[in-house]
């Protein structure tokens, strides 16, 4: 059985970054060996709320980032949702956007996807949130997906022996 990943809005779009910086070069590189030479390992999913976001704007990349999640399939928005969006505000769990950050790691928990893959390192992936998030999602009953960047999941699925 493979893990199910739920991808963010910033997989597809640093897949196609064009910025140079040497920081952003590198999520880039690591955002494209994880997407060519791994995701195979696993059940990809994404949401509406990611083609939203990546509809946003007017960018250069804009066709080829919607274009890398056209075949992902979308988990459905369920009403439990919105609530739960709603108490991760209320909580200050994640910005005051309720179609943003909140809304990814609520449709990952609800649906019980095991990572969510993101380079949101300020507000999703981060180690210095999980403990609030994990006990948030404990309380609400809700599974706890591990939150990670393309980095972390480059490289072997299983233990070898």
């Amino acid at each position: 059985m493979k893990y199910k990943v739920y991808i963010e809005t910033s997989i597809p779009s640093f897949y196609y970054e064009i910025r140079t910086a040497p920081e952003i070069v590198a999520r880039r590189n690591w955002t494209r060996q994880w997407w060519n030479e791994s995701r195979q390992n696993y059940e990809l999913v994404t949401s509406d709320a990611v083609i939203d976001e990546l509809n946003k704007g007017d960018y250069p990349t804009k066709a080829n980032t919607l274009e890398l999640v056209s075949n992902i399939p979308l988990l459905p928005f369920e009403e439990d949702i919105s609530e739960i969006v709603e108490i991760y505000l209320a909580h200050k769990l994640m910005p005051k956007d309720p179609l943003g950050d909140a809304l990814h790691l609520a449709v990952a928990s609800y649906h019980k996807c095991d990572f969510l893959l993101t380079w949101n390192c300020k507000n999703i992936a981060n180690a210095n949130k999980f403990t609030h998030i994990r006990r948030i999602n404990t309380l609400l009953g809700l599974f706890v997906p591990t939150l990670l960047t393309p980095l972390e999941l480059i490289g072997e699925t299983e233990v070898e022996k």
